[in-house]
């Protein structure tokens, strides 16, 4: 345990320059560069290609989420400028029931020049078809740096109609450019269908209608789950150990006949993203917990450290049938739990055994779960990126690891 934690983040660094960080997505999303990795050989292509590099039986999981307009905007009698960041809905505290509000909601919020915003309520009015809407904000608390805010509105508007209206799509802050109209559709994948998000799950902005198509057309199994990628996704990692970083928690929702698929072929699960390794290296751990009886119906989570606090006891199928057993017990369609979990060199994956997935900031969780996943060749992955033009981070170029 005191090994993983004494990880240095130093040793997960490279040199991004700035010029290399696509601003800007290509004009087709499957037409970007693909550089492929299996059992330490390296190889070039082209995203559309990816097809031909997928073993037999494979399941290629997706992140179905959507990204919301969570950032709102707020004026002052003084004229200062206030931002309320939408991190995750507290009353009610499920996504899906939060944005069907019709009138109040309380969010866990960032915000924005704060120091102006000592006291009272702030107000956005705006119109529409016709009506006018007055969206009102007040600070209830503050936890640390985020605060809690009640929102009330007028109108009968659902809240995600509201936020749709009123708010702006959140792009990476490493882009250093605002949210432009085109970022509406590539900063969304093809397939979002939830939600919840605050960030895309980039891995799967390569994929098209046309890709989709073709892996339907090789009978290539895709399942669909949702985790809302919170803005810690962003966050550096600025201890120098890893000991000394907080991971951020994100809300999952996985359906029980995707369990079920698991458990009748767990060889070649591929992950399309770190936010699916992520989700699915979880259920692992749920599954551990409802076997050792410490599983909270009430508040489910998998913490930060719990692969490596508790060393594993149980096989993947035993873990996976105690969830599905759950869901059946309870008459519940999908196990919906919140994940911290932290991937670091030397864990061991239980579920995936490839991935898509885009070049992550140094120094960045990211970037220890993709080390995990590669070992040291991490760096001559990311070193032949840099020597052969590929393009980095959200709107850039994609990877595909297979062992």
């Amino acid at each position: 345990m005191s090994s993983h934690k004494e990880i240095k983040i130093s040793d997960y660094t490279y040199n991004l320059p700035e010029e290399r960080i696509a601003k800007y997505p290509l004009g087709q999303r499957d037409k970007s560069k693909l550089l492929t990795w299996q059992n330490g050989k390296i190889g070039e292509d082209i995203f559309e290609n990816c097809i031909s590099y997928l073993p037999r039986n494979v399941q290629l999981v997706f992140n179905n989420t959507r990204v919301i307009h969570a950032r709102l905007f707020f004026y002052k009698e003084t004229g200062a400028k206030i931002e309320i960041f939408c991190l995750e809905p507290i009353e009610p505290c499920d996504h899906q029931l939060a944005f069907q509000e019709t009138e109040e909601v309380v969010w866990k919020c960032m915000v924005g020049n704060s120091k102006k915003w000592k006291e009272g309520f702030l107000s956005n009015s705006f119109e529409v078809d016709g009506q006018t809407i007055n969206l009102t904000a007040a600070k209830i608390s503050q936890e640390d740096n985020t605060f809690y805010i009640r929102f009330t509105w007028n109108g009968g508007l659902h809240f995600s109609e509201i936020i749709e209206h009123i708010g702006q799509l959140p792009i990476p802050p490493y882009l250093n450019r605002d949210t432009e109209e085109s970022d509406e559709e590539t900063y969304q994948t093809v397939y979002a269908k939830i939600d919840g998000s605050v960030a895309a799950p980039t891995a799967g902005l390569h994929f098209t209608d046309t890709v989709l198509q073709k892996l339907k057309v090789k009978n290539i199994a895709t399942r669909e789950i949702t985790l809302h990628v919170g803005a810690g996704t962003f966050q550096p990692v600025k201890s120098e150990t890893i000991e000394g970083h907080t991971m951020h928690h994100e809300q999952v929702i996985i359906p029980i006949e995707i369990l079920r698929s698991f458990l009748e072929n767990p060889e070649n699960i591929i992950a399309v993203g770190t936010t699916s390794v992520r989700s699915v290296e979880s259920l692992y751990w749920i599954g551990l917990q409802l076997e050792e009886k410490r599983f909270d119906p009430f508040h489910p989570e998998v913490k930060q450290w719990e692969p490596y606090e508790n060393k594993a006891g149980i096989s993947l199928e035993k873990a996976l049938q105690n969830i599905i057993y759950f869901l059946v017990e309870n008459g519940e369609k999908a196990i919906r739990f919140s994940t911290q979990i932290i991937i670091l060199p030397g864990y061991e994956f239980k579920l995936i055994n490839g991935m898509f997935t885009n070049f992550h900031q140094p120094q960045s969780t990211l970037l220890l779960l993709i080390s995990a996943f590669l070992g040291n060749d991490w760096k001559k992955v990311y070193d032949y990126a840099l020597a052969n033009n590929f393009r980095f981070l959200s709107y850039g170029d994609s990877n595909l690891y297979l062992k």
